[in-house]
């Protein structure tokens, strides 16, 4: 037994050093799990450590870069060295140039405070490049060698057929075009990716992606088919029908590089050798749905079997390169699907569909009938108070899916569009319809879910989700208004009001990223930013100078800046500084004085106008000057602008922001703003921006809270805000001691409200507070959208009160986490989690028989400052044990809190007398 001892010991020690070491996990290049096709030239990597145990931080690390696949070990290109940084997320690579369509394989290991040794190495992690320079492409653009029937404009098909004359040992597919494309090999689809190239400034940025296809590769004889339609390229965009916006006929450009195991390697591209036809999808638009006649399908047609002798040839094009770039952010893919509720027989006698939550995508479905038989599909949002389908607020969209049967027993879907709906009538079927056979598919950018929020409250949850749902089906490669009728576009003052909101639901990092690229190309000359990005209002060249509108244009400042705040993510702010400071020196250059007094606004768009019958009818419509909106953001801006120039070094600049900020504030003051601080206009939205930017001296900021506050309750509880002040208004009476008022506002179930629409039975966030009137019927069908997630932008309010899950801006992306809960409005609970490039951050509180305990959780190499409710540190336990026990010391107070400052860990706080 003795002799056992000493060896007993010696395991207890090896257990006890290896639990204390931390493992890495999560590695993403460039925010993504092992990308394949990156033309980032300097890839960034990030991990996140994970610990059973509290307080762990990296202390330093080491990253090794190989392109051997075997082992890391061998032929590493870069290897770090022992780098002592607590830094975990966007290490830049540092190693020799990257080559084109070249896989390369990394590992990190770490040092943490708990041990001297280094962690175990990583599991392998892995990217590729892409083309990364224009001169790498070999493939020649092709177009369709058939005269094309310009009215439908069909679904172009081409195929080639080549040779794998050894065997493989990886293949890769680099391909893009001008409309949407399909692929397939050897008859099987490539990747799961929808609706692609996606959708840019074509002229400027053209996507493409790379395709591993080492697996449907086989010996010998191959062949490849894609299809094209017309999509964003050449189809029906924005009104009066305008179609042609970047060019009039589909092309097609691809390479598929071969490597043999021999180490050869052989290149099939695009070029004169291929053939094209049409085939069964007839006709196919973004906002028209499509026409799809089975009778004409091309059995096999991407095979190496099928006769195409009596296909056409094609021709090739000298379109160049030099706007192509890889695919950056996450592609549109399909998510979840939903079975109908409920078969419903209208009114008028139609068979209607309902899904039961207005989505995004399409419908599969399953169906048998005779050759020639025509099943038509169309796509609604709402049922009219009579039972029938809504379409008058799809204006001009035809929004149908229809089909011509072959005969049979068919599965069906479309393939180049896209509906927003929760209910579809169906035309052509007879007999009784089996809800079975019927798959709603949602379509969207395929960004990983973050965020989770949920209170005691259903209808706050409800609200929740409609939020949540808003995003997906807006979030469709660029951040679009609404998804059903003729628009469907990407309208930069929605993406500026949610773009925060967005950061918590979804990783929206590379999404917008990608986006805000096309804010720049599309920027005008004299520094304006459009309003809808892409751009495709504006034909070049202009007729004049255009100007921008507060709001919308500060898109290209503020949402680099939210994207800082919320991943941490300095290159960002690196990339889009060039445009942010165009925008704003265009806003100096249109103001006279430091005031933006003239030129169009959209203003506070879609606020309160009075409607009969409302519970705050007898107070007038809420409409706030223009200019006064404009100066506000002018300020919200330049004091970005300041920011963003001393984040980067730029020290004139930024002595020049503050300087004009003053300017801009002093303008406000003598504009619109009396000696005793009123006003020019007497609306929650005036009050609400001139507080949230500090647009009044300090002094006059209690009686300006006191008239938001009384604005307020004229209107019995109800918000009148729109677009603009929206956003803020919640955060606004927070931050003044009124977060009482902002749950009366938040918790109102009648209109205006948030939790109006959800009462009226809404799944997604509507464009106007009453898009749907209390009597059931619907506002003007010009304007009328039931999925526009602008008013969405309460969410953030939700997240960093209710829960108090924030960032400090001083250490970004959650590396300094602030959790300040403040419970309220008959609230007994509400949860949050937020996946965090270093882990997840939650917050967890409950109400109990005076008692509140509160649970949040803090990644590892992360900090946080906790606000634990409380009437005194003495009343505050965490796990059952006095601060002091469990090793924690308050580090401050404030009214109704105890202030922590605490590393990583899960920590369980319970205060009583509350």
């Amino acid at each position: 037994m003795k002799q056992l001892l000493p060896f007993s010991i010696l395991l207890i020690c090896l257990s006890t050093w290896t639990s204390a070491q931390s493992n890495v996990q999560n590695l993403l290049t460039e925010n993504r799990t092992n990308p394949i096709g990156l033309d980032v030239a300097v890839p960034r990597f990030s991990w996140q450590l994970h610990s059973t145990k509290q307080n762990v931080r990296q202390t330093a690390y080491e990253v090794r870069v190989s392109a051997d696949a075997a082992s890391v070990t061998k032929g590493a290109i870069w290897q770090s060295g022992r780098v002592a940084s607590d830094q975990s997320v966007h290490i830049a690579y540092a190693g020799q140039a990257l080559k084109p369509r070249q896989r390369y394989f990394w590992q990190v290991r770490i040092w943490d405070n708990t041990a001297e040794k280094p962690s175990a190495w990583s599991p392998v992690a892995y990217w590729q490049t892409g083309m990364l320079a224009a001169t790498n492409w070999k493939a020649k653009w092709i177009e369709p060698g058939f005269v094309e029937d310009t009215v439908n404009r069909p679904s172009t098909l081409l195929r080639k057929v080549f040779a794998a004359s050894k065997k493989v040992r990886s293949a890769t597919l680099s391909i893009t075009a001008h409309g949407l494309y399909e692929a397939q090999i050897n008859g099987k689809r490539v990747g799961d990716a929808y609706l692609t190239p996606g959708w840019t400034s074509y002229n400027n940025h053209l996507q493409y992606q790379i395709y591993d296809v080492t697996s449907l590769l086989i010996p010998g004889q191959n062949a490849i088919g894609v299809s094209l339609a017309s999509g964003w390229y050449r189809g029906r965009l924005v009104w009066e029908h305008q179609k042609n916006i970047y060019g009039k006929n589909l092309a097609l450009l691809g390479e598929l590089a071969i490597t043999y195991t021999d180490g050869s390697s052989e290149t099939v591209s695009t070029d004169e050798r291929w053939k094209s036809s049409t085939g069964p999808v007839r006709f196919a638009e973004i906002y028209d749905g499509e026409l799809y006649d089975s009778r004409l399908e091309k059995t096999g047609w991407a095979t190496p079997g099928y006769s195409d002798s009596d296909w056409s040839g094609v021709t090739t094009k000298p379109f160049g390169y030099t706007n192509l770039v890889a695919n950056y952010n996450e592609p549109i893919r399909q998510h979840e699907t939903r079975q109908p509720i409920k078969v419903l027989t209208t009114p008028k006698g139609e068979t209607v569909l309902d899904f039961g939550q207005n989505l995004v995508g399409w419908v599969k479905f399953k169906v048998t009938g005779k050759a020639g038989d025509k099943i038509v599909l169309s796509h609604v949002e709402m049922l009219d108070k009579f039972g029938n389908p809504y379409f008058e607020n799809l204006r001009t969209a035809k929004a149908q899916a229809t089909y011509l049967l072959k005969g049979g027993t068919e599965t069906l879907e479309p393939h180049f569009t896209f509906f927003g709906f929760r209910y579809v009538q169906i035309n052509g079927l007879t007999g009784p319809i089996n809800p079975a056979d019927f798959t709603a598919i949602t379509l969207y950018s395929d960004m990983p879910k973050t965020g989770e929020f949920t209170t005691s409250n259903a209808l706050v949850n409800q609200l929740q989700s409609n939020i949540q749902w808003g995003q997906r089906g807006n979030f469709l490669d660029v951040p679009t208004d609404c998804p059903q009728r003729d628009e469907r576009l990407g309208w930069t003052g929605d993406a500026e009001v949610f773009s925060r909101t967005a950061a918590f639901n979804f990783g929206v990092n590379s999404f917008f990223a990608k986006w805000l690229k096309d804010v720049a190309a599309d920027q005008f000359p004299n520094g304006a930013v459009p309003f809808i990005i892409p751009d495709v209002l504006n034909k070049r060249p202009l007729k004049e100078d255009p100007a921008g509108a507060a709001g919308w244009s500060d898109a290209s400042i503020i949402i680099p800046w939210n994207m800082y705040l919320a991943y941490g993510d300095k290159r960002i702010v690196e990339q889009q500084y060039a445009s942010m400071k165009a925008y704003e020196s265009h806003m100096e250059s249109v103001a006279r004085n430091a005031l933006w007094s003239e030129g169009f606004q959209f203003g506070d768009w879609l606020s309160y106008v009075t409607t009969e019958g409302s519970p705050a009818s007898e107070a007038k419509s809420a409409f706030t000057d223009n200019h006064l909106v404009a100066q506000c953001f002018y300020a919200y801006s330049t004091d970005l602008m300041r920011k963003a120039a001393t984040l980067l070094g730029k020290t004139e600049d930024a002595a020049h922001y503050t300087e004009l900020l003053g300017r801009i504030k002093a303008a406000f003051q003598n504009a619109y703003m009396t000696p005793s601080g009123r006003l020019i206009s007497d609306t929650q939205t005036a009050y609400v921006l001139a507080l949230q930017f500090d647009m009044m001296p300090e002094s006059l900021r209690p009686q300006a809270v006191d008239r938001l506050v009384g604005n307020i309750k004229k209107y019995k509880n109800h918000l009148t805000t729109g677009f603009l002040g929206t956003p803020f208004l919640c955060h606004v009476l927070t931050r003044f001691g009124r977060t009482d008022v902002a749950y009366d506002l938040l918790l109102q179930e009648t209109y205006p409200s948030w939790l109006y629409p959800v009462k009226m039975g809404a799944t997604t966030i509507w464009e106007r507070w009453d898009s749907m009137k209390p009597d059931s019927t619907f506002q003007s069908p010009s304007m009328t959208s039931f999925n526009h997630y602008a008013y969405g932008a309460v969410g953030d309010w939700m997240y960093r009160t209710i829960t108090g899950i924030d960032t400090d801006e001083t250490g970004p992306g959650y590396k300094h986490s602030i959790i300040k809960p403040q419970p309220g409005g008959k609230l007994t609970s509400a949860n949050a989690s937020l996946q965090t490039y270093y882990g997840t951050v939650r917050s967890s509180w409950k109400k109990e028989s005076g008692h509140l305990t509160l649970t949040v959780e803090v990644p590892a190499n992360t900090i946080a400052t906790i606000y634990v409710p409380a009437q005194s540190a003495e009343t505050v336990l965490e796990s059952g044990k006095s601060l002091a026990a469990a090793g924690l010391t308050a580090s401050g107070s404030e009214p109704g809190y105890v202030v922590l400052k605490i590393g990583s860990g899960v920590y369980t706080f319970t205060s009583a007398g509350l």
